[in-house]
């Protein structure tokens, strides 16, 4: 895990927020994660900014609608699905997760790049699904089922 445990961030994430101005943008620098990207929504943020997709993915890590893939594992060495059958993007159009998994363990860089492509695509769909639950007044619903099938056990 990176930061501060969750219980913390929310501490200060739900302290903090009411003290920004609610006329301009807000920005929370350094959230990355799936379920700190939704609580910073909530808690009325308007942008985050963090290295995490990229640094993941370097480790050969994908997010998914279902959890992490991690890619270098051997489970993965036969698997000719994409990262993610939910996903639209270039990577998982085009790629396996076996294929990838090769690009990484032989350290070529494709698979690094493949890994980012789709970890930046998978948060802006998340975010572009966080706005439309905001618009239909679901965001909490959406938080409770996102995070059971992401695999988050606790808030």
């Amino acid at each position: 895990m990176y930061g501060e445990p969750k219980e913390e961030f929310l501490k200060m994430l739900n302290y903090t927020a009411p003290f920004m101005p609610k006329d301009k943008p807000r920005y929370l620098m350094g959230v990355g994660t799936p379920d700190y990207l939704i609580e910073a929504a909530i808690a009325g943020i308007d942008m985050c900014d963090c290295v995490l997709p990229t640094r993941i993915a370097r480790n050969g890590t994908a997010m998914t609608w279902n959890g992490k893939v991690v890619v270098r594992n051997a489970t993965y060495e036969r698997d000719w699905n994409p990262l993610d059958k939910e996903c639209d993007c270039y990577t998982c159009e085009n790629y396996s997760r076996a294929y990838i998994r090769h690009l990484v363990k032989a350290n070529e860089i494709l698979g690094v790049r493949l890994l980012s492509i789709h970890n930046l695509r998978f948060l802006t769909k998340l975010m572009e699904r966080v706005r439309i639950e905001i618009e239909n007044d679901n965001l909490l619903n959406f938080k409770n089922e996102f995070y059971k099938k992401y695999g988050y056990t606790k808030e």
